[in-house]
Formats: structure tokens, sequence, C-alpha cells
């Protein structure tokens, strides 16, 4: 889902103390959880998780996770609409926080123009 380059990066920076937690990431996440297709594809479970994290507020994870269901086969409509449901269950904040987080993301990635926000302005 996010390629070698990220998992060989957690394994680069992992120490003993850290260790633990990327073993388990590496078989109880990835291997296991995100290679069950029987039911969700790839596509859908990163639509989900989106969601979930937008609920979470957890933006770093959601950058990454927006930036891996593009891999996922998710186009921008789909990750607009899902921020969009986020609305009315996570909240304004949590749904304008993670449009801008995905707004950035999806620019870098070259499918939406780079946003240009009047000075001062910080938000959607």
């Amino acid at each position: 889902m996010f390629g070698d380059v990220l998992v060989d990066a957690n394994y680069t920076f992992a120490d003993e103390f850290n260790r633990p937690v990327q073993d388990w990431l590496a078989s109880a996440v990835w291997a296991d959880v995100w290679t069950r297709e029987e039911v969700l594809d790839r596509r859908t479970r990163s639509l989900l998780t989106i969601a979930m994290l937008v609920a979470l507020n957890r933006p770093e994870e959601l950058e990454m996770h927006v930036r891996a269901s593009l891999t996922n086969g998710c186009t921008v409509e789909d990750i607009r609409e899902v921020l969009l449901h986020t609305g009315p269950y996570c909240g304004a904040p949590a749904a304008l926080s993670s449009f801008r987080v995905a707004e950035r993301i999806l620019a870098e990635e070259g499918l939406l123009p780079p946003r240009i926000s009047p000075k001062g302005v910080d938000h959607v």
C-alpha cells in the first residue's frame, strides 16, 4: 500500500525502543489486514481509513493515507466525498482541517492546483 520506500524508511529509523511497533505494523496491519480483499478492496479500505483518521484527529496519518489512497485507486472525487461525509459525523472543524490536509497533498501530487490563500488567511 505504501510501497517499499516507506517500509524501508520505518525500519531504517527503527531502534530498540520502537522496533516492536514497526514489526507489529508490518505483520498485523500491512500483511494481515490490508491484504484481505475477499470483501473489502484496497480502495474501500483507504476511504474507511481516511474517515477514521478524520474522526480521530490524526493529521499526520491522514496525510500519509491520502497519498496511499491514490495508489489504491481512489480519485480526488472519492477523497472529497469521504471528507465531506465526515462533516456531519465528526464536526465542521475536523472536516475543514482534513480538507486542508488533503488539498495540500493532492496539490503536491499534481492533482489539484496549488492553493494561494489571501495574506493572513490559513483556512478553506
